[in-house]
Order: C-alpha cells, then structure tokens, then sequence
C-alpha cells in the first residue's frame, strides 16, 4: 500500500509540474489567462491593422476596377463596327493665299484578317512590342512595375509601359498626352478590350489600324508604301523592318533614314530570336538587301509642315474631324528658298534658309536640300555655331553701354584669359571707328567690346533677343562659339529689324473645319521693347555697312540691305542673317557631319544664297531706307561748355565778408571777363596769342574767374578740358 500510494503521489507531483510549465510556456507567447503575455506589441497590432485595411482597400479597388471595364466593355463598339471605322485625322494645308500645298492623312490598304496576316509580321510585332501580349489582361504589370521604379530613379515621366492592348485603345479611343488620368483610361479601356475580344481579334485590330509613318495606316499601306507589294508577301526582313516603325515612325522610317530602319531592324530580328520566334539563321538575315520602293520628289514645304503641324496638339481641341489648316507660307517664296539653297550649297553639304516678315510670320522655310533624302528640319533643330554673326549680341551690348558707331576703337592683339583672338586677315589695323570694325568682322576689337561690357552681359543680350540654346560665358564666345539655332538667330534680327521690338515666329494663322467653322485664329503675341530705338538704329547702321562696303556684299540686292556674315573654324560652318524692307531672312551651310566645307564662308555661298531669295521675296514691296539717325539720351550726349561750367547767373558765390550770393544777383565787378557765349567775340580776343588764357588753344575764361567761381586755386599749368563719355571714362577706370 505504501508503495502505491508512493506512486500516485509521483504521478499527481508530475503533473502539477507540466500544468506549471505550461503556464510558463503561455505566459510567455501570450496566449495564457490572467499573464502579462496577453498583450499584444504595437507593432504587431498595427501590421494587423494594415492588413485587414489595406485587404479591404484593395477589395473595393478591385471591384470599382471591375465596375469601370464592365462598363467600358460594354460602351465600346463591336469588333466589326471597329473594322470599319477609320480614326486618323485629315489635315488640308493650304498657304498664306489658300492655296492647298499638301494633303495629309490616312492611306489604308487592304484588311487583313488574321489569318491572312504572315506570322512573321505577327510575331514581328510581338516580339518587339509585348512579348507577354498572350499572357496578360489588358496591361502588363511587370512592365508596369519596371516603369514606376524608373520613374523614382530616372526619367520622371510616365512612359514605356503600354502593350499592344493598351496601344489599340489609345489609338482609338484618347489622345497621345503623357499624362496619369490618360494612362489611367487607358488601362480600363484595355482590360475592356481584353474582356470583350479576342487576343487574335485585338491583334487583327491593332496590325491594320497602327501608325507607321508617312501616312500609311495599317500593315498592308506601309508594305505597299516601303516595299510597293501587299503585306501577304512580306519577308521576315521586311516584317522587322515595319514592326520597329510603330516605335517612332518619323525616325526609324525607312524613306527619311535608311540606317536607322535598318538598326531598328535588326533589333526586331534579335528579339524575335530571343522569344523563339525564328532560328540564329534567319536572325542574320541582310536587311541592308531589302528593296526600297522609290519615292517621287516631295516639295520642302514639307520641312515647314513637319515643324508647324505638331503644334496643333496644342492650339486645338482633341479632335479627330477633318480640318483646314492656313499657313503662313508663300508659295512663290518657299519655291524661291528651295532654288536658292539648291543652287547655292557647296556639294557634299546642306544648306537650310528661313524667312519671317516683320510680324513673325514664316514666309519661307527650307530644312535641308532634299526632303525625300533626309527630311531633318536643319532650320528648326540643327544646332551649329553662327561665328561672326554671333558679334550682333556683342556689338548690341556695346550700343547700349555707351558706344556709338563712330566712337573710335583700336585693332590690336589681345589676350584675354590665355585667349589670344586673330582676324581672319593676319593683320590688325590700328586706331578704326566701330562701324569699320564691324563691317570687317574684327575680332580683337569684338573682344575688347566683350571683355569691357562683360560676356555675362553678351549672353544676356542674346537672351533678351530670342536665343534658346545653351550660352557659353567663355572669353571666345564673343567670335560664336556657342551653339545656336537658325530660327532663333532669324529671329534676332527680325527683332532688330522692328527698332528694337521682340518678334515670335508663327506658321499657323487660323484653323477650320471641313464645315469653315474657325476653330482656332493666331492672335498677334504681345511685343516688349528689347532695345531702346538708339540702339537699333546704331545695330542697324552698323549691319547696314558690313553689307555695303564689308564682309557681306555678295548680299547685295540693288535695295537697302543690312545683315551679318557668320563663318566658323575650319569652314565648318557659313551664315548669313540680314534683312531688308520687313523681310528678315537667315541662311545657314555646313556638313552633318561638321566636316569642313572648302571654301566655305558666310560671305559666299550663304550671301549669295540670301541675295537670291530675298531679290525675289522683296520684288513687290516699296524700297524701305534704314532709320539709323542716333537719336541718343541726354547722358549720351556730348556735353559742351555748359555742361561743365553752367550758366553764370546759375552760380552761387561768396563775398570778400562770406555772405551767400544768390545766383542772378552778383554783379560784374570792374576789370573782370564775362562768361564767354558760344559765337561771341570778348573784348580783347583778337589781341590774345595763342597759348594765353582766352587765346584760340587756350582755356575759355580767365584763371582769376575760374577761381572765384569755383572757390579754389587752379594749378600752374591746368590741364586741357576734354570730353569724356559714360563708356570711355569707364574704359579709362579700367586701364588705371
């Protein structure tokens, strides 16, 4: 008994024991009675919080998100009723008289249904699109996710996320703007687009209904288009070829830029490979032997058309109707432009030309000389260095600092900074007046004018006149070394021109519809004075010389004409910018490649050019002279007498007993000279020496009344009077 009871005493022992360790054991997980471990952490309770919360949130997303491409799916127009619509947009151009000088719009070939459509140009388009294209539903969220996280380390916009789904609906549906409400759209309308078609439908939609430049819409217009045979028959070269045009069809268009069709090309075929889609060997296909259909001559108006057009994103509502667009251009001058840079560009280089009238409307644009060869608008987009014609901004900021176009400089070697300049002849010329030195381009003066103004104030001055591009502050930028546009230096001058007067180039005057309701009418942009008139008549005279006896009389015109000659190092570049009776017209020749063009100078072949357009642009307008009589401000002025002495009745003296004599009151005492007045013989003159107070070389009035009337003892010897200007006074601070 003993023993027994022994042992459920062990047992009863050892299971108060484990009832023990299991209130330990809960206490601390916190899952026991009565313990401290009942209580949660904060954290623990947040995260618990976050995600039952953030669960529901994406609930209710999920469900408005079903909602919306419910109710999408079900607005959007059946697949046939898509088929046999047509959303591109077509655009009449007609010119500043209404004549139409181009027609652009949609070409569309023949449908294709899916099955007829080549699986090469199918995977093509796959491939280098949306490779997951028969994965996802509607929008690829891997893409999507990439895309964010660029956005947080690199480009900030919202981009490079679309699939063909996506594409399709925007193609149809919205507009091209880059902005989240429409990205937004555009994927609602995609899943809609998912929900309610097929993959194969949604790609048969999507390969006869996508852009690829030069009008064509669809596979079938632009193998037609490119390749002059249907899409049933295309290659696998061929194929690549237009599937990498959706990408940028301006840029990678086989007809503007072989290379580029080709690069792109081959990226489409590596791709393709990548995905499976072909072998190694047709990978390697030459795509270099595809045959081009070969274009017929286009009219460089289009260079014009491709920079006015894209504005209308912006001028106009989304719309999709046909439209009427009024240009600026004439007709007779852009065929004038078009012959000039023909005739005129060196061989192996380009030339580009543009026009406006005195309110800044484009009469004339030429991008390059062959629009089919290349269409880049080297008017518009090229950026090279104008050389000499740069000095306008130079010498303007001098004008405005003081100098006139007769104030004499000194043609001298310099060095500024470790910068030592040369004129293009080998030879300075000693003491010149400004107007020579500007006519004859030369550079040690130009930056003598830079280094006193300031270049900061050069590139201030450019600025103000309309020059967007990046300005260098640099000592030789006063010679052009910075990189501009052609437009923009047009411009420059137009601005001159108009006295002083800011000018905004324009192309678009008014837009209608099909109907003639104006839907948009150009309202003249509010002008501010750049310059004061002085100015601009003294920048006037002075580019009116250089054409006349300077650097740029091959642009003569049996007119007035002023302007600028521009030539850079190594004849890389020549410029010529001037104008005459309201018409302001820039010129600009060089290689691509900035090679250097032998022979090449602004004075030559660009004058020349600018002669012969503007003989013709100028022919019906009456002959206009140039205002450069310098109406200068008072501080400007040559002071005389007067200036430095005043009138005599304005004086205050002080007598012999230091009482304040008021002017007007003082008597003349016995024996003493009066003012002199200009004109006006003082007694005794005509017995005076030269050298003797009052005589022909000496000092106009008496030591003894200089004293008085300034109440200090004039030195032995006085030094001659002499004027000095605001400019050269400031020259002389400097040199001391």
């Amino acid at each position: 008994m003993k023993r027994g009871s022994r042992r459920v005493a062990g047992e009863r022992h050892a299971a108060e024991q484990a009832r023990k360790q299991s209130r330990k054991r809960g206490g601390r997980g916190g899952g026991g009675r009565g313990g401290r471990g009942g209580d949660q952490s904060p954290v623990k309770r947040w995260a618990k919080k976050i995600v039952l919360w953030g669960g529901l949130a994406a609930l209710v997303g999920a469900l408005f998100l079903a909602v919306a491409v419910g109710f999408a799916a079900r607005s959007i127009p059946s697949f046939y009723q898509l088929r046999a619509t047509q959303n591109a947009q077509t655009i009449l151009v007609r010119a500043r008289d209404g004549t139409e000088i181009v027609e652009l719009g949609p070409s569309f070939g023949e449908w294709l249904e899916y099955n007829e459509i080549p699986s090469t140009m199918k995977n093509a388009m796959v491939a280098v699109e949306d490779r997951r294209f028969y994965s996802h539903f509607g929008f690829d969220p891997i893409r999507l996710t990439g895309a964010v996280v660029e956005s947080f380390t690199g480009d900030k916009r919202i981009g490079g996320t679309s699939t063909i789904t996506q594409q399709l609906a925007r193609n149809i549906f919205l507009n091209n703007n880059r902005t989240l409400d429409r990205k937004l759209r555009e994927a609602v309308l995609a899943m809609a687009l998912e929900w309610k078609f097929s993959k194969e439908q949604i790609l048969e939609l999507y390969l006869n209904k996508v852009y690829f430049g030069g009008g064509a819409y669809g596979i079938d217009s632009a193998s037609r288009n490119f390749f002059s045979h249907p899409a049933t028959e295309l290659s696998t070269a061929e194929a690549a070829i237009i599937a990498g045009l959706v990408k940028a069809p301006s840029s990678y268009s086989p007809t503007a830029d072989v290379d580029a069709a080709v690069g792109r090309a081959r990226v489409v075929l590596q791709l393709m490979q990548e995905q499976g889609y072909i072998s190694p060997a047709e990978a390697n296909v030459d795509v270099d032997a595809v045959k081009l259909k070969k274009s017929k001559g286009e009219n460089s108006v289009r260079y014009f058309t491709d920079w006015a057009l894209p504005q209308l994103d912006i001028l106009l509502p989304e719309t999709f109707e046909p439209i009427e667009v009024w240009t600026t251009i004439d007709v007779g001058m852009q065929q004038a432009a078009t012959a000039s840079i023909k005739s005129n560009t060196p061989d192996g280089a380009q030339g580009a030309l543009v026009s406006l009238d005195r309110d800044g409307a484009i009469l004339a644009m030429v991008g390059g000389t062959d629009y089919v060869q290349t269409n880049y608008n080297r008017a518009t987009n090229a950026m090279r260095q104008p050389g000499s014609s740069w000095k306008l901004f130079v010498y303007l900021a001098a004008l405005e600092a003081g100098y006139t176009p007769d104030d004499r400089v000194v043609d001298t070697p310099v060095t500024i900074n470790g910068w030592s300049p040369r004129n293009n002849s080998g030879r300075n010329a000693g003491e010149i007046d400004l107007r020579t030195a500007f006519a004859y381009s030369i550079n040690t003066v130009a930056a003598q004018l830079g280094n006193e103004v300031g270049f900061g104030t050069v590139a201030s001055m450019a600025r103000r006149f309309g020059i967007t591009t990046s300005i260098s502050t640099y000592p030789s930028m006063v010679l052009g070394s910075s990189e501009v546009r052609l437009l923009d230096m047009t411009r420059a001058f137009a601005a001159v021109s108009a006295k002083g007067t800011s000018v905004e180039p324009f192309g678009i005057t008014k837009v209608t519809t099909a109907d003639g309701e104006t839907i948009y009418e150009h309202k003249r942009s509010r002008t501010s004075k750049l310059v004061p008139d002085y100015v601009a008549a003294g920048m006037t005279d002075l580019l009116q010389t250089a054409v006349n006896t300077g650097t740029g009389r091959a642009a003569q015109i049996g007119r007035p004409v002023a302007g600028k000659t521009g030539t850079t190092s190594s004849n890389k570049d020549g410029y010529f910018v001037g104008f005459s009776s309201g018409i302001t017209t820039g010129v600009w020749m060089g290689r691509d490649d900035n090679k250097r063009v032998p022979g090449l100078q602004g004075g030559r072949a660009p004058a020349q050019a600018f002669a012969a357009y503007m003989r013709y642009a100028v022919k019906d307008r009456p002959v206009e002279k140039f205002d450069t009589e310098l109406q200068l401000p008072e501080w400007q002025l040559e002071p005389d007498d007067e200036y430095f002495f005043g009138d005599p009745d304005d004086y205050y003296f002080i007598d012999e007993q230091g009482n304040l004599i008021e002017p007007g009151r003082r008597e003349q005492q016995p024996g003493e000279v009066p003012f002199p007045v200009e004109g006006e013989q003082l007694p005794g003159d005509r017995l005076r020496q030269p050298g003797q107070p009052g005589g022909e070389s000496g000092q106009a009035a008496s030591d003894d009344f200089l004293e008085r009337a300034t109440g200090q003892q004039l030195p032995s010897e006085p030094p001659m009077p002499r004027t000095i200007r605001p400019s050269e006074r400031a020259r002389e601070q400097r040199r001391e």
